[in-house]
């Protein structure tokens, strides 16, 4: 794949961002229509207007704290923060993403902020795991989430989404209530009927959305990471191993009976061998580090190992 066409990917990608929130927000007008014809429709509007100014306001710093993150310090892992310095200027970033530990043996990481105040959380088992060339491309991974500002629209999302299901519960539930007065005063029932499906539906389409959005936004983080470090070979190493790892032993002992793979359309995240196909049929470029790096060196700050089992967090996250 040359850069024209890793670029026609990147619009396609944007592409598909644009219409899959519309689509999330046209469900929602959709919905505010059933309540109040098309004033609340104007309003289910003005609300995802509003919902795209404040989304991604939550603060990066609460998240941390709930998964008990340590700020990782230069003294920590040098190495670490020269590369996060080295790709934030490649990107384009004002300032560089600050590092953080999160004691969990579960290989995870994330992004959290905006382009002007970041960070980046490295779970214990990403750093004892990963070698020197695979922790790069998942650091330009999620660098790419900061500068494409996925973490807003997700957050956008996840809001609409939300919004959507309040609406459809508050619906349902004043059909209940009204029922007997709506039949006594002879509404059509094929009419309520379709109002009442709309309402169960609405909810789990928005849902299905959002996971599609969500996997969008995946592939376009692999693509401009493959960019960043002119190496789509590291990354897709290290999506590799985490696949190895987190679905083997740590998978049967932690999680049992989840061995079986999720729908295609429940995922957050696309197939790591799909996104591994697409990585590979990348060109090498001129990246930091060459296809057969000899650095093997792993950033963990010396801590104790967690001893506790992944617990399920809040948001379906396990650390």
């Amino acid at each position: 794949m040359n850069a024209h066409d890793l670029q026609r990917h990147r619009w396609r990608n944007r592409l598909h961002t644009l219409a899959l929130l519309a689509a999330m927000v046209a469900i929602l007008a959709l919905m505010g229509s059933l309540f109040a014809g098309l004033q609340g429709a104007l309003w289910a509007g003005l609300l995802g207007l509003v919902a795209l100014i404040f989304a991604g306001q939550v603060s990066p710093w609460l998240v941390l704290r709930l998964y008990r993150a340590r700020p990782l310090s230069a003294a920590d892992a040098p190495g670490l923060h020269a590369r996060l310095a080295e790709l934030a200027r490649r990107a384009g970033l004002s300032r560089v993403p600050r590092p953080f530990y999160v004691p969990s043996r579960m290989m995870n990481a994330f992004a959290v902020g905006e382009p002007e105040d970041s960070a980046i959380a490295l779970s214990d088992g990403l750093l004892r795991n990963l070698d020197g060339r695979e922790l790069t491309g998942v650091l330009a991974h999620e660098i790419s989430h900061i500068r494409n500002n996925d973490i807003r629209v997700m957050g956008l999302a996840d809001l609409v989404s939300r919004v959507t299901g309040i609406l459809a519960q508050f619906g349902q539930v004043m059909i209940l209530l009204l029922l007997p007065m709506l039949l006594l005063e002879g509404v059509n029932l094929s009419s309520l009927f379709l109002t009442a499906l709309i309402l169960m539906l609405a909810p789990a389409a928005t849902s299905l959305l959002q996971l599609a959005l969500s996997r969008v936004r995946e592939y376009d983080a692999d693509m401009s990471a493959a960019e960043l470090t002119g190496d789509p070979a590291g990354l897709a190493s290290a999506l590799g191993r985490i696949e190895r790892i987190q679905g083997g032993w740590l998978e049967r002992l932690f999680l049992p009976g989840n061995r079986e793979a999720d729908p295609a359309l429940l995922r957050t995240h696309p197939p790591s061998d799909e996104r591994i196909r697409r990585l590979m049929k990348l060109d090498p470029g001129s990246g930091m580090y060459p296809k057969h790096s000899a650095i093997d060196r792993r950033y963990h700050p010396g801590w104790e190992r967690p001893a506790d089992p992944p617990r399920r967090h809040w948001p379906g996250v396990w650390y």
